[in-house]
């Protein structure tokens, strides 16, 4: 009987032990946290990362407001912040269980964050540009790649990719036309709708998330997408670079382009919010984990020691100088303009059904 119990007070204590690993989930874009960053999270606080992923800020907030209530901290784009905040999906952050976010945020990039510069909402994760990914052993000689206009060029029919995404593709067409890509004005709105149509008339699809690999295969020759994906794909993901394609490039184009940050927002619903903002610091605190994942996404965490930890040229290659980062424009909510959502939704609309 003794020993029965023994083993019985033995397994009570296996299952306790089992029961004090929580669970942190992440709902988050494809390839965006290291997983090295992940293991050495889930080692310092015992708990094991579930990493869900979205397309789009638009499918993510879709899901939230269908009642998904299984994530502790998502990354939406910063124009997505604050819709999330008056629909009552996250909360404000507790910066006395984050202290190092403020402490050690990078200033400079503060004017990027018109709608929080006080990080009252969200903690900024990644910034990074939407530029044209292309490959150059596509491209006829001497084209200029740092304009939108080429996408209109007929040589390129059936091998341009869109980002599956509203504000981004209808966001470059009123840049294209000189205009803020946050334009509520619908003769502006009708004439990007109008740019965006011509050139689609050379896009193969509409996906946020192939032209990683397609433009590297040759089936897509230009792709709308995000340079940190892009510097993925050029700089290799495999530790030692074999995977490397120097041979591709990217472009800004001259008149505009979207610069983003994604942010970590903290869920109303968490199950474990304490672990949530555990993440925020340790990324935030941790030089080594903040440089590692800024490494491995290779977009800029704002983060002003991690940033300064950063090898020379690797440095020049994810933080963008001051005449590029003046080209980039901000994409804000319009959800509080009566109509502009309408608005850009039938933009949308129309490029989306409109046939080629």
């Amino acid at each position: 009987m003794k020993t029965i119990n023994i083993i019985l007070v033995a397994v009570a204590m296996l299952l306790s032990g089992c029961a004090k690993k929580e669970t942190l989930h992440v709902y988050t874009w494809a390839d965006y946290i290291s997983p090295d960053v992940v293991s050495a999270f889930e080692e310092k606080y015992n708990c094991k990362v579930v990493i869900d992923t979205f397309d789009t800020n638009e499918s993510m907030y879709a899901k939230l407001k269908a009642g998904s209530a299984g994530y502790d901290i998502m990354f939406p784009s910063s124009y997505m912040v604050k819709l999330m905040a008056k629909e009552g999906l996250i909360v404000k952050l507790d910066h006395a269980k984050c202290p190092s976010l403020r402490k050690n945020f990078y200033k400079p990039y503060a004017k990027m964050l018109p709608e929080d510069p006080d990080l009252e909402w969200a903690a900024p994760y990644s910034s990074s540009p939407t530029i044209l990914f292309y490959n150059p052993a596509k491209i006829p000689a001497g084209t200029d790649m740092e304009t939108w206009a080429v996408l209109a060029n007929p040589a390129f029919k059936g091998k341009v990719s869109f980002l599956d995404d509203m504000r981004e593709v209808v966001g470059a067409g009123l840049m294209a036309n000189g205009f803020s890509i946050n334009s509520t004005n619908p003769a502006e709105l009708d004439k990007a709708v109008e740019t965006v149509l011509v050139w689609k008339a050379n896009v193969r699809k509409f996906d946020s998330e192939s032209y990683k690999t397609e433009v590297a295969s040759g089936s897509t020759w230009i792709g709308q997408g995000f340079g940190q994906v892009a510097r993925q794909v050029i700089l290799g993901e495999a530790e030692d670079g074999s995977d490397a394609r120097p041979d591709l490039a990217y472009a800004y184009p001259r008149e505009g382009f979207t610069e983003s940050c994604e942010e970590m927002v903290i869920s109303s619903k968490a199950q474990n919010p304490d672990l949530a903002y555990k993440l925020i610091e340790f990324l935030y605190a941790d030089l080594e984990a903040g440089v590692a994942n800024m490494q491995y996404v290779l977009g800029m965490l704002p983060c002003a020691p991690a940033i300064a930890a950063l090898d020379e040229k690797f440095r020049d290659a994810v933080v963008a100088k001051p005449e590029t980062l003046a080209k980039g424009q901000v994409i804000v909510g319009l959800e509080e303009i009566p109509g502009a959502m309408e608005l850009y939704a039938k933009a949308w609309d129309r490029i989306k059904a409109t046939d080629k």
